[in-house]
């Protein structure tokens, strides 16, 4: 499958099956963040990469991110408060850890559902870092359909608005 493809096809998925993803996989997928561009190389983030089931429980609290507890690994991408472009560089290296994900056959889903002070002290998450998003991550039980996208005719501009 080409790279284009994985994009192309790669759906949000919320339903996995029980099995564990292998080391080798989730190195791959940790590899493909921690080598994601930063504004200045400033490489701004902290990646914790929660396993554990009853953690997985506690992070599942809200409405639209029950589905946590049954992934076999969620990603908790954290970046530095001091630095400006940190939610856009840790956003960066989480979207190249889909992708990789994506290219072994393991699904995922960002999650933005998240109270940001209980995860920190869940997993006790330093002060001076934010919580930028969580993904999960498992063998997808359920391949949705595609949703229905815009035309890029209506959102892409040229030269102006």
């Amino acid at each position: 499958m080409s790279l284009l493809q994985v994009i192309f096809e790669r759906r949000s998925i919320r339903r996995y099956r029980s099995e564990l993803i292998p080391d080798e996989a989730l190195g791959n997928i940790l590899e493909a963040g921690r080598l994601a561009p930063s504004a200045d190389n400033a490489q701004p983030w902290h990646f914790v990469v929660v396993i554990e089931r009853k953690i997985k429980e506690r992070l599942s609290t809200g409405r639209w991110n029950r589905f946590i507890k049954n992934s076999a690994a969620t990603i908790v991408g954290c970046g530095y408060k001091d630095n400006e472009w940190s939610t856009i560089d840790v956003t960066i290296a989480l979207e190249n850890m889909v992708i990789a994900a994506e290219t072994q056959g393991i699904g995922s889903c960002w999650i933005g559902d998240f109270e940001e002070e209980k995860v920190k002290e869940l997993l006790n998450i330093p002060e001076n870092l934010k919580v930028i998003a969580l993904v999960s991550f498992g063998y997808p039980a359920v391949r949705p359909k595609p949703p229905k996208k815009k035309n890029l005719e209506t959102i892409v501009h040229y030269n102006k608005f």
